[in-house]
């Protein structure tokens, strides 16, 4: 089911909005409801995401927490900050 809103928007906005829609062959509603679902589809794949990182690295804590500290010799663990510092890194995103 779908509901109207109604918007507040400047004149010279709406005009240049229209001019838009009709140079893409739809209307400024498509529009509007376009940008609002890819928002709403961006936000719910960020927190998937986030829950997806968030249970790794629960994961990678308790399997730190576990096990026996290492010697010198066999080098350091990460830490949760620095392993997520580091995939952003690789993914230049930092």
């Amino acid at each position: 089911m779908t509901k109207n809103i109604t918007l507040a928007i400047d004149d010279d906005l709406l005009d240049k909005a229209r001019v838009l829609a009709a140079m893409r062959r739809t209307s400024v509603n498509e529009m509007v409801r376009g940008f609002l679902q890819h928002e709403v589809d961006r936000e719910s794949t960020q927190a998937g995401r986030a829950e997806v990182w968030g249970r790794l690295f629960e994961a990678v804590d308790k399997d730190v927490d576990s096990r026996e500290p290492r010697s010198a010799g066999e080098g350091r663990l990460f830490d949760r900050e620095e392993f997520y510092g580091e995939v952003m890194r690789e993914r230049r995103l930092l």
